[in-house]
């Protein structure tokens, strides 16, 4: 076993682990050592949400892929069966002026939960078999400096991206080619500061591209800053910079940069994400790999039940250092929504199809027949219809 191994599981895990210790210690701080007010009521009650979901869907690939995967994915990577593709619990307290000590923890299992955090260039983390079943876990701390510095050390949801890991929080059920290549899930700590009443800006320091990978013993680290001049209008900025291979010396750092734009007006949302991302492999000839990927998802709510998404996205591997393939991708995809909603449950039931057309050197996607013996046949589009029916239960108690 490597000695760098060691001591990067070592570190992750203790991360974890201080993490929900001083959740649960601080939580239960906070409801003992409340002082009543002169009506006998707490002056400082916390506020905790609790609830979960289940997401399950079927994929149907009209290619008929035998090995019934969808090729270079990350999140519903299976297709033509019945799958759980998520499923998770979770319970949380935000960070407040009259409770300044906040948590979240976590559990997820399902399809999605065994390749997101994962990469396909790196070795895996060790303790990544149960660390894959946290989701944001962590321990949030709100300073009294000034306008407040909230600061979060664990596992927290990616300042990286438009999309969540969770169905659930997107308007599509399939996630864009730009979300599946940028982490999901940061393992670290990140510190976030109200600059102005309308800019907010953050930094953060992380144990690597994919908090489920062990590329090396060197943290990765960025900011964001994220603007909102209106209700209606809001920007975000975000870099990423760190290595993401066994060498570490600055030429092969990993440079990434995600920048989103969002307009909301009743009843439509839009919004347009541009990522880029570059790095030099330690290879012969050291050549520079590039990702690039776009999306312009467009979503309008027609009543209370339903809604209809359309998203158009474009990606290009120029090297095969994100996807694994040499490529470029395009891809359409329009979801059309139903929701039944019931005291603080919710069903969704989305209906999607979604057209992928990949080119290049390595391009395609799996179809029913063989290239060769023992290797999948390719072909350059691929169409699918799927239907996803999502089940969340959202509440909340007070102490």
């Amino acid at each position: 076993m490597r000695t760098g191994g060691r001591i990067a599981r070592s570190n992750s895990l203790l991360l974890v682990m201080i993490a929900v210790s001083f959740a649960n210690r601080f939580a239960i701080g906070q409801v003992t050592g409340a002082l009543p007010d002169e009506s006998g009521s707490s002056a400082a009650r916390s506020t905790w949400q609790y609830g979960g979901f289940i997401d399950a869907g079927y994929l149907h690939d009209f290619n008929y892929p035998a090995n019934h995967l969808f090729r270079s994915r990350g999140t519903t990577f299976h297709v033509n069966e019945a799958d759980l593709n998520m499923t998770a619990v979770y319970l949380k307290k935000q960070a407040s002026e009259s409770s300044r000590w906040g948590t979240e923890v976590t559990l997820q299992a399902g399809k999605d939960s065994e390749v997101f955090g994962y990469s396909a260039t790196t070795p895996n983390l060790e303790g990544s078999k149960w660390l894959r079943h946290l989701g944001p876990t962590d321990v949030s701390y709100l300073a009294p400096i000034r306008k407040g510095l909230t600061t979060q050390a664990g596992i927290f949801s990616s300042f990286i991206g438009y999309d969540s890991l969770y169905a659930k929080d997107n308007f599509n059920y399939t996630r864009p080619w730009g979300a599946d290549f940028t982490p999901y899930l940061m393992l670290g700590v990140n510190a976030q500061y109200p600059l102005t009443p309308k800019l907010t800006g953050t930094m953060f320091v992380i144990s690597g591209y994919w908090h489920l990978a062990h590329a090396n013993n060197v943290p990765s680290s960025g900011g964001q800053l994220a603007y909102k001049p209106s209700e209606r209008v809001s920007a975000k900025q975000t870099v990423l910079y760190g290595p993401h291979q066994s060498k570490t010396s600055l030429q092969f750092w990993r440079f990434l940069s995600d920048s989103i734009f969002e307009w909301k007006r009743d009843p439509a949302t839009v919004a347009f994400e541009y990522q880029v991302s570059e790095e030099k492999v330690a290879t012969a000839g050291n050549p520079r790999a590039l990702w690039m990927s776009a999306q312009l998802p467009m979503h309008w709510i027609f009543d209370k039940h339903w809604s209809a998404t359309v998203r158009p996205e474009v990606a290009w591997d120029r090297n095969g250092r994100w996807t694994g393939f040499s490529q470029t991708i395009k891809a359409v995809t329009s979801t059309l929504e139903y929701r039944i909603p019931y005291r603080q449950a919710n069903a969704i039931v989305r209906l999607e199809h979604r057209w992928d057309d990949s080119r290049g050197p390595g391009g395609g996607f799996f179809n029913d027949g063989a290239a060769r013996p023992g290797v999948p046949g390719l072909t350059p589009t691929q169409h699918l219809l799927l239907i996803g029916v999502i089940l969340t239960f959202d509440s909340s108690f007070h102490h």
